[in-house]
């Protein structure tokens, strides 16, 4: 019995860590994105204003 307990606290450990790994390379890819688009912005208005 102790040893299923183990065994389930293992398992729901993993899948929390891997919850978190999964979730923060989505953000990261999202930041990077948006760091993107943001320096796309800028190199359009720096064009714009462009002598």
């Amino acid at each position: 019995m102790r040893q299923r307990v183990k065994m389930f606290a293992l398992v729901v450990f993993a899948l929390a860590g891997a919850s978190l790994v999964l979730a923060g390379c989505h953000t990261i890819a999202g930041a990077g994105e948006d760091l993107s688009k943001a320096g796309k912005a800028i190199e359009k208005t720096a064009s714009k204003h462009a002598p």
